[in-house]
């Protein structure tokens, strides 16, 4: 605690500096370091990001994360009963999981007190254990065309929560490090594509979610 305390305080010590963003894992928080940073943030921005990735337990273990989703649950709830803006990452597209499951999630990240939610594509990495897999299972990944992508996001979109401010919709990892897919895009750029989709389709966030 002491540690990640002083490495805190010598962030927002520098000039200019108005706050921290923290991203971290949901098994990773003590109760003393969120009560530390629920004090911060009285005086300083403060936000807690947590790995999500799946609400599948199934997935979590198939992909070593050494957590479950019900560890997620606390620990997000934790968070934000200590007064501390609260984010997640979560992964589309992981192996196993269908374009059905999927869109199961944001019904159930959206009774979650969280205020940010990142979404990303899933990216299979040179040199990694999933590129093994992704060679001699690949039936088992559902690696999208940027087209078949963002209409998964549209339709998560619709199902999500509408005050929940969603940051990100896709993840670049360096071009020499990427196995698949490569689309060859910028954050921006998709970000836009969505929007004129979106517009489009008369779609918004929170279109289908049940009030």
């Amino acid at each position: 605690f002491e540690v990640l305390k002083a490495k805190y305080e010598e962030a927002l010590s520098i000039k200019d500096v108005v706050g921290i963003v923290i991203g971290t894992r949901p098994d990773c928080v003590s109760d003393e370091l969120l009560a530390y940073l629920g004090e911060l943030s009285k005086k300083q921005f403060v936000l807690v990001e947590y790995g999500i990735e799946t609400t599948s337990d199934k997935t979590l273990q198939r992909v070593n994360r050494g957590h479950s989703f019900a560890t997620v649950v606390e620990a997000v709830e934790r968070t934000s009963q200590s007064g501390i803006l609260t984010g997640g990452h979560v992964i589309l597209g992981l192996p196993g999981e269908t374009e059905d499951f999927i869109l199961t999630q944001p019904e159930i990240l959206s009774k979650l007190p969280l205020n940010i939610l990142k979404l990303h594509q899933l990216q299979v990495i040179k040199g990694t254990r999933m590129e093994k897999e992704y060679a001699t299972s690949p039936q088992d990944f559902h690696i999208s065309t940027l087209d078949v992508y963002l209409n998964l996001v549209i339709e998560y979109l619709k199902r999500l929560r509408p005050d929940m401010v969603v940051e990100r919709f896709i993840s670049q990892s360096p071009k020499e490090l990427i196995l698949a897919p490569d689309w060859g895009i910028r954050n921006y750029e998709f970000t836009m594509m969505l929007l004129n989709k979106m517009k489009e389709k008369e779609a918004y966030q929170g279109q289908l979610y049940p009030n």
